[in-house]
């Protein structure tokens, strides 16, 4: 059993955070570990507020965790501040340090889930973190899934339609290949507010891929791209070339989405564990 880090913040309502990455681990058949960066108050009807992980505390879990059960890959979702991204970026450059000296590099796939605010409206990160998180943890990662709003902000481009989203997808892996000397970072944007809500997938080649989607009518939406960020790493440490793991991810969370059981009086949480639940039955 192979086994994945998630790097987010704590929801006590299970839809999105630590707690839902490692139930779409299991899913997957892999093994979840996770680092805190951020506990938080909150329900299906919204964020009320946000505790941030002292960096320290962010700093030894990463250290502890990579020194006796190093992952296949690693998700990051919610982080809380600038000092705990610090953090984060230097865990990721050892990992990297380590490998070389090894005479390997590490081998697994670093998926960011920008979280830059709740789905109530709550500003996660604030503008000095945002910056931290262009400039320096993007370029240590492999892919990210931005939304509509949050590929906006990455990109400083305009995006309210597919030929938005497709130009901000381009203009920010171009960003990012000019200042990182070769490195070119994967995008998988979600559409979900596009009609139709289609997906869009830029690969680190270049190549462009439109995935399509489908309007699911339900309330049970709360952690939609946190599950989908996680699903999709699940495929690639699985051995799925990109597109295949994008299209399995989109599988996985439409099918969580319609096998849900409203839960809450609000948006309430995917049915993660459906596959476990299929098999059984």
């Amino acid at each position: 059993m192979q086994t994945v880090l998630t790097i987010a913040g704590f929801d006590p309502s299970s839809g999105a955070g630590v707690t839902a990455d490692l139930m779409v681990f299991a899913a997957h058949g892999l093994f979840g570990t996770a680092c805190i960066t951020a506990l938080t108050v909150q329900s299906t009807l919204g964020v009320r507020s946000t505790h941030p992980t002292p960096a320290p505390v962010v700093d030894s879990t990463l250290d502890c965790l990579a020194a006796d059960i190093p992952p296949a890959g690693i998700k990051i979702g919610m982080l809380s501040g600038r000092d705990n991204i610090r953090i984060i970026c230097r865990f990721l450059g050892n990992i990297h340090q380590t490998h070389e000296v090894q005479s390997r590099r590490f081998g697994g796939s670093v998926v960011l889930d920008p979280v830059l605010r709740s789905t109530s409206g709550r500003e996660l990160l604030d503008p000095a973190a945002i910056e931290a998180l262009q400039e320096q943890l993007l370029p240590l990662v492999d892919w990210v899934t931005p939304n509509l709003d949050e590929l906006k902000v990455l990109s400083g481009q305009s995006v309210s339609d597919r030929h938005d989203l497709r130009l901000a997808c381009q203009a920010l892996q171009n960003q990012l290949f000019e200042k990182n000397g070769g490195h070119r970072l994967g995008i998988f944007a979600t559409g979900g507010h596009l009609d139709p809500p289609d997906d869009f997938l830029l690969l680190p080649s270049g190549e462009e891929v439109w995935l399509p989607g489908e309007h699911i009518a339900t309330r049970s939406t709360h952690g939609t791209g946190c599950a989908l960020s996680s699903a999709f790493l699940s495929r690639l440490v699985l051995g799925d070339p990109p597109k295949q793991a994008a299209l399995a991810a989109k599988s996985y969370v439409a099918e969580a989405m319609k096998n849900a059981t409203a839960i809450g009086s609000g948006n309430g949480p995917l049915h993660h564990l459906w596959p476990l639940l299929r098999v059984k039955d």
